[in-house]
């Protein structure tokens, strides 16, 4: 018996042993993650399509829509155009934040940091890499050794095709920029399977001018079949670095923006189409935020800061406009509303124990670079789903934050609508 006993122990500490060992080998899985742009795809085209990569990156993971344009009809309303969008994905915050409002991009305000930054700051050792078929998107938005940006590097970088007529002579179709998107997806997996960089931004952009060219049709759909294969490249290049290395990729592939109705020519504007962004990703740990009504492209900045282990300071979460669609939440849904003095706040609860606390802060100082005081004003049962408060004062302006143990989330209150 003493022997059958003994025999037993041994047996349970090598099966605790294995499973310790596994835990450990997951953890010492190095993180990386890339994010992919194609330019300009509403939502019904990704769904009515074949697109066999795309597929399989959802089958992996999971597909949501995620809408694009802010909260329309509020401070956040933002116009769906590209380098709008694209700032917003890179962010987390709307147009009333980041303040890009036009392809121009005429005054970035980069209080409102980027991955790129939060990485760099964090992490000054881990590699960064853009590969894009618009320069502007390292130099102006991301600011690659900018002052204004923490002079934060980009360590890997292929851009810039579209100034190079030579060897991508301009023609009346933009059939140059096919040419560039594939030279931009070619580099991007040559990249990622020989050299790894920690993240990774690819932008594609022959979508949008074919969009704009001959609308949602044949043509159309041409150029997002051949996006569909550039995305392959880098979706096959993640798979063998996770085959032949420890390492833990989460990808992320949306769109900036969707299109008009029914031509779907244009875009800029608020209509449900031109809001119908979406995302697929490889990740396994989706949350209840993946497939909120609430979901959308500012959920993909503070996502890949969660998988990449970055900690947003204080300050700069509580400006954050999307909400981690990985990992553990508090709450999702939050709603605010404001009735004379008096402020109601409700969510949907996930965890059923813990706190909500909320914040109030009458001062919009971050956007100059300065600090908000926050005062707590209350705090209550997550599982309770709701509460109200008395707003203090007269100000301009309320910035008010929701603190669950896993999440935040932050709405205004102005006295007068500015966009």
């Amino acid at each position: 018996m003493m022997k059958q006993t003994i025999k037993k122990i041994a047996l349970l500490s090598f099966v605790f042993a294995l499973i310790s060992f596994a835990v450990r080998a997951q953890e010492a899985r190095t993180k990386k993650a890339v994010f992919i742009i194609v330019d300009g795809i509403p939502s019904d085209v990704i769904e009515e399509m074949d697109l066999p990569n795309l597929k399989a990156i959802s089958a992996a993971g999971g597909y949501a829509k995620a809408y694009v344009g802010g909260k329309k009809g509020t401070y956040s309303e933002t116009p769906t155009i590209s380098a709008v969008g694209y700032n917003t994905i890179l962010t987390g915050t709307w147009v009333n934040k980041h303040n890009v409002w036009d392809n121009d991009i005429a005054a970035p305000n980069y209080n409102y940091h980027t991955i790129f930054r939060y990485v760099k700051e964090q992490y000054p050792n881990k590699k960064t890499a853009i590969f894009s078929t618009w320069l502007d998107n390292r130099t102006k938005l991301v600011g690659d050794n900018f002052p204004a940006t923490g002079n934060i590097p980009v360590d890997y970088h292929f851009d810039g095709m579209e100034n190079d007529t030579v060897n991508f002579p301009h023609d009346k179709k933009s059939d140059y920029l096919r040419r560039i998107d594939s030279a931009v997806s070619v580099q991007a997996a040559a990249t990622i399977a020989n050299t790894a960089p920690d993240l990774s931004w690819v932008y594609l952009e022959f979508t949008d001018d074919m969009g704009h060219a001959y609308g949602t049709g044949e043509e159309f759909h041409k150029a997002v079949k051949n996006a569909d294969n550039e995305i392959g490249l880098v979706w096959n290049a993640i798979k063998e670095r996770e085959q032949k290395y420890k390492e833990d990729w989460l990808i992320i592939v949306t769109t900036d923006h969707g299109r008009t109705s029914p031509k779907g020519q244009g875009h800029g504007g608020q209509s449900d189409r031109e809001r119908s962004g979406w995302i697929v990703t490889n990740a396994k740990n989706l949350n209840a935020q993946f497939h909120a009504p609430q979901a959308s492209i500012a959920d993909i900045m503070p996502t890949i800061a969660r998988h990449l282990n970055v900690n947003v300071p204080k300050d700069n979460a509580f400006e954050i406009d999307g909400t981690p669609f990985i990992g553990k939440l508090s709450f999702i849904q939050p709603v605010i509303s404001k009735t004379g003095s008096k402020v109601n706040a409700s969510w949907t609860p996930i965890e059923k124990k813990g706190d909500i606390k909320l914040f109030v802060a009458a001062s919009n100082s971050f956007k100059t670079g300065g600090k908000d005081e926050y005062k707590q004003v209350k705090s209550v049962a997550v599982n309770t789903g709701n509460t109200s408060f008395d707003l203090p004062g007269d100000a301009d302006v309320y910035k008010i934050v929701l603190q669950g143990a896993d999440n935040t989330s932050n709405e205004w209150l102005l006295k007068n609508l500015k966009k």
